[in-house]
């Protein structure tokens, strides 16, 4: 198991059924050439799906590290903190 697979497995989640990830515009992701979101979450939540032409959101798979913020060159993604009782808790701190 990987360091990072080891960690990822310390973290709790109790899951929302709305996602806190959105993206704002799939022709935005549809004319990115990069596709950088697959690349910068640690946590695989993005993946551009090649047959529909746009990106899928794993928002259950959310870390909450924010990286998704910043990460996208289009600003495209819109990260908001899950609402109350919901999320990761982090087993050690």
């Amino acid at each position: 198991m990987s360091a990072l697979a080891e960690k990822l497995y310390t973290i709790r989640y109790k899951v929302d059924e709305q996602s806190h990830l959105v993206i704002k515009d799939q022709e935005t992701c549809l004319h990115c050439r990069t596709k950088e979101c697959q690349d910068f979450c640690p946590a695989e939540v993005y993946h551009w799906d090649e047959k529909d032409k746009m990106t899928n959101v794993a928002f259950e798979n959310c870390i909450e590290c924010g990286t998704c913020r910043i990460g996208c060159p289009a600003h495209n993604i819109e990260w908001v903190y899950p609402k109350g009782g919901h999320g990761i808790t982090y087993k050690f701190g």
